[in-house]
């Protein structure tokens, strides 16, 4: 007979922070939240060996509450553990990788580690090739791996003694057909037994760069949490635990011991998710089948203060943006908190009649620091103390002897930074919950503006452990889906199912499984294609009785403690800020030509990057694939050159060239030669060897950097104009400057697919249809092309082309790196609008955070809007003290309808009539509140803080806005807007006349 699984009651939590480690037992039967916790303890942070703190913690919880062993069903543990090693550069953790990539044609420009920091990689990296394979964005295969040379690769691992291998082929997440990655890791362990495999589609999602990136971090640290799950386990024996052993991951559910070996990057955040679903639990708000609402948790330390929203789920809302660890940008999902510095610990000074609370706190020494044990530091704590609102067995009277004033101006400083950190998560206007949990929740005050109620649980300052104790088991799908004969529903059903079956393997009870999150996302260029994306979470299901005895047993091995090598930690590199404003582009004499040359630079291209992106207006695509591409034709040698286009000769030949199709390809094929092939097949085309000079199809995105890579020495080596057809991004061919001015100036054109495949359109009967003539082979040559236009002309470029914007994107990054450096992001806005010209020329139209996303595909294109909800001004703000100018529009919401890139900016007031702040051919663009950088259309998500920025377009473009508004605002309702210029236009100034000053 089978056996029979038995609900055991108690579950172990335990979570590791950096100064303690909190253990509790839970009865999780009780559905008495207030009795749940049956034993709490919190015991010092061992260093550098956790494992000592963690069975200290449970051995005391253990003896405290006298629960038979027998009937304890799991232990679980939230540990930074992992992701500490990363961050501190500990190569005593940290293996070498070698990365083989599946790609028959593309991503060879941006090889492996090509983002990391140098010390990063200095320490991981061992060794990297390509090998045929990899899939296209429908699914179909690009080419099939060949075992030959997959073996031949294996050769090479062996030669350089690695251990740790990842494969990462291209669109691998949506390959449930051919299983390329997994072919490839069974021929690797056939040919090196033993060796550790990573395939990246069982670490992330889509964004080909950030999956390898994460896939690479797992493959480093995997030995390491190896041995640090077999510690747990050795530890558990000598606690005499015979119970399933969990760790807890990034999202607030739990995975298994052997998974979180294998992927320890599942467990990097899982910090903040512990105490936010430890709130969940002990709040009593979110039982399993109910029907909850949002709320807020506040976690506060002794440092900081930690503010996320729990869903209707009762799990945090995750951020969707890609992240950095240590420098390395990943794409794995985390919560979505805001920290302030607000603790228990922060200090508080007086100066005058002026009191400030933190940022810095006395921390983990508050015992020894604060007024209240006896210290000579007055804390957060002591205020709390002196107001009254915490009774304590203080041994010092300290708080006690503080001015009444002081104590009130601090209770009023801790208010408004809590209320206005509470205002940035929020994403309705609607008052909230707020459940405060942590150790130093006590400083915070009995009333809020924004919220609703504030619930304090019991056993708050252990809620971290209570929430990896009461963690689940789930599952999450990410794949496209064919709609022509179904509907998005269906879609939506389909992968529901594959996901509750997926959280069933996992070890979910399937009587308990709900689905907590699902989304549709419609794909640009892929009609009847949506990529949908749905969780799944349960409880996991009980261990057998009859495995109980042997469980761990079978896993232990050998009994001896693992002792860590004694190697020294590498040091951080210590780098000199660059001096910004003190910086020179490199301008040179050609030779040749005697005009002057701006030759790009590495800290050149960083700028232009960012630049690019604000003039995107939310769409053209992220340029930061192709700027580590350029960057490492510097570092290879190669010249990347621009010159002005008063500089052109009269006669010159100009050749222009971009990239069109789905954004969603180039995230996953990285930089590839489309454009150049298509050029090339224009150069046949016209009987030409070369040209004289390249100018930008749009400065705006992805496009405004390619040039560059065309002209670089490495493939024409010819100079790039200071100018392009756009002056931003915008989503039609027909509408670049030169073809709204004058007719046939797009074909002959060309595409190519960089991978072999190219086709010339010779003839079109206007300029509208080419981009319907071109959107079916573009379909069928990868979703993705690049395209070569008709050559231009001297007087073309002279005449229509809008001028200097190269220095343009050059002058806007550098106002964010400049932010960046010195802390002044929250003025960036007002940075850039000085640079592109003043107040008269561009506006902040609006301050505000995103509460709503919706979109939707139409004839290729992205469509949709997103809508922004003002922040409230708080006292001392900097827009209400006079610092930060004052937005177009104050309060409501804005909308913003998109088809590719932004087009209209609707302010909506309170009770108020709607009006049109701004719109097409303007520049609509909106910036993150808290890097400065723009956000493309694509990570639009709820919850961030933005700056909306309307800058004036181009004359060539404002007296063209017939047709620039057909097919756009029109889809949206828009029909009868009249186009009303922000301000006057300014020329941007040309970085190359500006400092080529003293030039010989």
């Amino acid at each position: 007979m089978g056996s029979i699984a038995r609900v055991l009651p108690y579950r172990i939590g335990v979570d590791v922070g950096g100064t303690n480690t909190d253990a509790v037992i839970v009865d999780s039967t009780t559905s008495n939240r207030s009795e749940c916790v049956i034993a709490a303890h919190k015991t010092p942070t061992t260093s550098p060996n956790v494992t000592d703190g963690i069975e200290t913690a449970v051995r005391h919880v253990l003896e405290q509450s006298k629960v038979p062993l027998d009937q304890i069903s799991s232990l679980s543990i939230g540990t930074t553990h992992f992701i500490n090693a990363i961050i501190e550069h500990d190569d005593r953790h940290l293996a070498k990788v070698a990365v083989i990539r599946l790609s028959k044609s593309f991503t060879k420009d941006v090889p492996p580690f090509s983002n990391f920091p140098p010390l990063l990689k200095e320490i991981m990296y061992g060794w990297h090739t390509y090998v045929d394979g990899g899939l296209h964005i429908d699914g179909s295969e690009e080419a099939p791996v060949i075992e030959s040379q997959v073996i031949e690769a294996c050769r090479t691992i062996k030669e350089k003694d690695l251990t740790s291998v990842v494969v990462c082929g291209v669109f691998s997440p949506l390959d449930s057909s051919f299983q390329q990655e997994e072919r490839v890791r069974k021929i690797i362990v056939e040919q090196l037994p033993g060796i550790s495999v990573v395939c990246s589609a069982d670490v992330s999602n889509l964004g080909f760069l950030e999956r390898e990136n994460a896939s690479i971090l797992n493959a480093s640290i995997h030995r390491f949490a190896q041995r640090t799950v077999r510690e747990f386990r050795v530890a558990m024996k000598r606690l005499d635990l015979r119970c399933a052993l969990y760790l807890t991951q990034n999202d607030g559910t739990l995975i298994d011991a052997d998974a979180a070996a294998r992927l320890p990057i599942r467990t990097f955040s899982s910090g903040p998710t512990n105490s936010m679903r430890g709130a969940a639990y002990l709040s009593g708000l979110y039982r399993e089948g109910s029907v909850s609402e949002a709320s807020i948790v506040c976690d506060i330390g002794g440092t900081t203060a930690d503010v996320g929203i729990l869903l209707p789920s009762g799990y945090p809302r995750q951020s969707l943006a890609n992240v950095s660890i240590a420098g390395v940008k990943v794409n794995y999902t985390m919560p979505q908190v805001e920290s302030i510095g607000i603790g228990g610990g922060s200090i508080v000074r007086v100066e005058g009649d002026n009191v400030t609370v933190g940022p810095d706190s006395v921390g983990f020494a508050i015992k020894r620091e604060a007024l209240a044990f006896g210290g000579r530091t007055t804390t957060a704590t002591d205020i709390a103390i002196a107001s009254g609102t915490l009774v304590t067995e203080a041994i010092s009277a300290g708080p006690n002897s503080l001015e009444a004033s002081v104590v009130q101006k601090a209770r009023q400083v801790i208010k408004a930074r809590l209320e206005r950190v509470i205002d940035l998560v929020k994403t309705s206007a609607q008052p909230l919950k707020l459940i405060l949990v942590g150790g130093g929740s006590i400083v915070a005050l009995d009333e809020l503006e924004g919220v609703k109620d504030i619930v304090r649980p019991p056993y708050y300052d252990v809620a971290n452990a209570v929430g990896a104790a009461t963690s689940r088991v789930s599952a999450s799908v990410d794949i496209i889906q064919e709609i022509s004969k179904t509907t998005m529903k269906e879609a939506l059903a389909h992968a529901s199912n594959l996901a509750v079956e997926k959280a069933i393997l996992n070890g979910a009870d399937p009587a308990t499984i709900a689905i907590t999150e699902k989304e549709s996302l419609p794909l640009q260029y892929l009609d009847h294609r949506v990529r949908t994306i749905v969780k799944a979470v349960g409880d996991f299901v009980a261990v057998p009785e009859v495995n109980a005895g042997s469980w761990v047993d079978d896993k232990l091995g050998a009994e001896e403690e693992i002792h860590l090598e004694t190697k020294q930690y590498k040091k951080l590199e210590q780098q000199q800020p660059l001096d910004i404003d003190g910086y020179r582009p490199t301008i040179m004499r050609n030779q040749e030509s005697g005009k002057a040359e701006w030759l790009v630079s590495s800290t050149d291209l960083e700028w232009m990057c960012d630049g690019c992106y604000v003039l995107g207006c939310g769409g053209g695509g992220t340029p930061y694939p192709e700027t580590l591409k350029l960057q490492r034709l510097l570092t290879e040698g190669y010249r990347l050159r621009i010159i002005d286009a008063e500089d052109l000769d009269p006669q010159a030949s100009i050749y222009w060239a971009g990239n069109m199709g789905s954004p969603a390809v180039p995230q996953e094929r990285l930089c590839a030669n489309e454009s150049v092939e298509a050029l090339k097949e224009m150069l046949e085309y016209y009987h030409k060897d070369s040209f004289d000079a390249l100018i930008g199809l749009e400065i705006g995105g992805s496009n405004g950097l390619l040039p560059l890579s065309i002209g670089s020495s490495r493939e024409f080596d010819r100079p790039v104009v200071d100018a392009d057809w756009m002056g931003r991004a915008f989503p039609n061919l027909w509408q670049v400057t030169v073809a709204v001015h004058e007719k046939n100036q797009i074909a002959p054109c060309a595409i190519a697919s960089g991978d072999g495949r190219a086709m010339i359109l010779t003839k079109a009967t206007d300029d509208r249809s080419i981009d319907r003539s071109l959107r079916a082979p573009a379909i069928e040559m990868g979703y993705y092309v690049g395209l070569a236009a008709k050559p231009t002309t001297t007087n073309l470029v002279q005449k229509w082309s809008v001028r200097n914007t190269m220095s343009q994107a050059w002058r806007i990054g550098r106002c964010i790196a400049r932010a960046n450096l010195n802390n002044t992001v929250g003025s960036v806005a007002e940075q850039i609008i000085q640079e592109v010209g003043g107040p008269t020329t561009a506006k902040i139209l609006f301050r505000g955070k995103i509460i709503g996303v919706e979109r939707r595909l139409y004839k290729g294109h992205s469509h949709g809007e997103v809508v922004l909800q003002a922040i409230p001004v708080h006292d001392g703000d900097p827009v209400e003290d006079g610092s930060l100018t004052p937005a177009v529009a104050h309060g409501g919401t804005l909308r913003i309808p998109f088809m590719n890139e932004n087009l209209i900016a609707e302010h909506h007031p309170p009770g108020g009539k709607a009006r049109v702040v701004a719109t097409v051919p303007d520049l609509i663009t909106v910036l993150d509140a808290q890097s400065g950088r723009a956000l493309g259309v694509p990570e639009y998500k709820y919850g961030v803080v933005v700056n909306v920025l309307g800058i004036t377009c181009s004359p060539i473009w404002g007296q063209t806005k017939a047709g620039l508004m057909a097919g756009g605002p029109a889809a949206f309702g828009f029909d009868e807007i009249t186009y009303e210029p922000l301000g006057t236009y300014s020329q941007p100034r040309s970085v190359i006349e500006e400092y080529a000053t003293g030039l010989d």
